[in-house]
């Protein structure tokens, strides 16, 4: 873990430093949300059921859109290295349209 701060999206148990300033909000189902960079904003998303992403005023084009691509492929909690990725609510999104799961 580094000392630098790191965006509000950055899970504590992640140790991957940020790759850039804070450019999208990712919602919950519940509208409760924070704002991150490119990086920890897909991570981010694709940890939660149902979340959201929206590009902040000062984010380049299509931020939003790169972040909602990027946590498709993106398992859930992928900084859990060693968890167990049998159940398709531990698998990518991505991952379970080629094994044709609906969950």
């Amino acid at each position: 873990m580094t000392d630098t701060a790191r965006c509000p999206a950055a899970h504590p148990d992640d140790p991957t430093p940020c790759d850039g300033p804070a450019v999208v909000t990712v919602l919950d189902q519940y509208n409760a949300g924070a704002d991150g960079c490119e990086h920890h904003g897909a991570r981010l998303l694709a940890s939660l059921e149902r979340g959201r992403v929206y590009a902040l005023p000062q984010a380049s084009a299509g931020a939003a859109l790169r972040v909602f691509t990027a946590a498709d492929d993106i398992p859930p909690f992928v900084w859990y290295e060693g968890a167990p990725r049998t159940q398709p609510n531990q698998r990518s999104r991505a991952e379970n349209r080629r094994r044709e799961v609906t969950a």
